[in-house]
């Protein structure tokens, strides 16, 4: 090998030397760039987890300050709430005091039901006694027209017929104005005794008359009521579906627009109701009022049905025990009947079983006793 070969091989040597510490001053600058890459992304991700540790920490501290100011207000409003609650509370037993007082006042003006019996008979005896009376005094009359009376008698006569109808007109505004003093119920019970009384008096007026050969012309009638005939299609109808065991009674009720009136036994109560909604010649579809009331002696729940298909009205009753008052609910047959029920519940103490929500509607559900009941007495009458 001549000298200028080894030249050349000591050139190419030197030449990869070179080469080989370019790539490792290279390799060595990358990592380095790399190292200080990676730093750096370690520092931004350690800002960002203490940018993102602060910013909770933060918004941790807003929602505590935030739930306390909520806190504060609550306690506010609570306070406030519960101030007008008991405002409401006081207003509603006040009113529920007046209430009561005016029913034991009533109560007290009204007679029990045997001295209404006793008033009843006494009032039927007193009707016959003065039927009797007229008859003979009409009789007398006709006997002294017939025999011919002097002008003298016809005055006296005239002057005590005036005298009479002062003194009954004086005593029927004496009545009158005892009876606003007594209870609605009072009032309904007197009126229909006082029309049976009327009614046999007439009659009996009536055979009197035809008897002693005078006139009928004087003698009053009660004229028949316009829903008698309905009243009789509907019992008609109640006792060929149902047999004619299911009423303990059925009237026209004079005093409410005559409206045809059930009477149901306890036990046959709901039976009827159903009867009365889902029969296709009754079809009272329409519960307009439900009602209980305290007889004292026993409760009574009043319903009233209307039929859109025959532009009638009914009324259903039924009498439970004062003791145990229960009756089936007619929620399920009836929805308006859920909300009168529950307050019938709440102030008389009916329970209608089978009812799907049966809790007090008016009163808090700790209140003692049922305002509505005769013998109510407050728990705390300092209230």
């Amino acid at each position: 090998m001549t000298d200028k070969d080894n030249e050349q091989l000591k050139r190419e040597a030197a030449e990869r030397a070179k080469e080989l510490a370019r790539k490792k001053l290279a390799e060595k600058k990358l990592n380095e760039e790399t190292k200080a890459i990676s730093k750096e992304d370690e520092a931004k991700a350690k800002a960002a987890a203490a940018a993102k540790a602060k910013a909770a920490a933060l918004a941790k501290q807003k929602a505590k300050q935030k739930a306390e100011s909520e806190t504060r207000s609550s306690d506010e409003e609570k306070a406030k709430a519960k101030a007008k609650a008991a405002a409401a509370a006081k207003a509603k037993a006040a009113a529920l005091a007046k209430q009561k007082a005016k029913q034991k006042a009533e109560s007290e003006t009204g007679s029990s039901d045997e001295e209404k019996e006793k008033a009843k008979a006494k009032a039927a005896a007193a009707a016959k006694a003065k039927a009797a009376a007229l008859a003979k005094q009409k009789a007398k009359q006709k006997a002294e027209s017939e025999t011919g009376s002097n002008d003298e008698e016809k005055a006296k006569a005239k002057a005590k017929a005036v005298a009479v109808a002062k003194a009954k007109a004086a005593a029927t505004a004496k009545m009158k104005a005892k009876g606003t003093a007594s209870s609605t119920d009072d009032e309904k019970a007197k009126a229909i005794a006082a029309a049976k009384a009327k009614a046999v008096a007439a009659a009996k007026a009536k055979a009197a008359a035809t008897a002693k050969g005078t006139t009928s012309d004087d003698t009053e009638e009660e004229k028949p009521s316009p829903n008698q005939p309905l009243l009789d299609k509907f019992i008609n109808v109640i006792n060929s579906n149902l047999g004619s065991d299911l009423l303990e009674d059925s009237y026209i009720n004079r005093l409410s627009k005559d409206v045809p009136t059930f009477v149901a036994k306890r036990d046959t109560y709901f039976k009827l109701a159903e009867f009365l909604k889902y029969n296709e010649q009754l079809s009272f579809e329409y519960l307009s009022e439900l009602h209980g009331t305290d007889f004292e002696t026993h409760m009574e729940v009043y319903v009233h049905l209307y039929s859109y298909k025959n532009r009638q009205s009914v009324a259903l009753k039924v009498k439970i025990d004062r003791e145990k008052p229960e009756i089936e609910s007619l929620a399920g047959v009836w929805n308006g009947a859920d909300w009168p029920e529950r307050e019938a519940y709440d102030l008389l103490g009916i329970v209608f079983t089978n009812h799907p929500n049966l809790k007090r509607i008016l009163l808090a559900d700790d209140w003692i006793g049922h305002p509505m009941r005769k013998d109510y007495e407050p728990y705390d009458v300092e209230v």
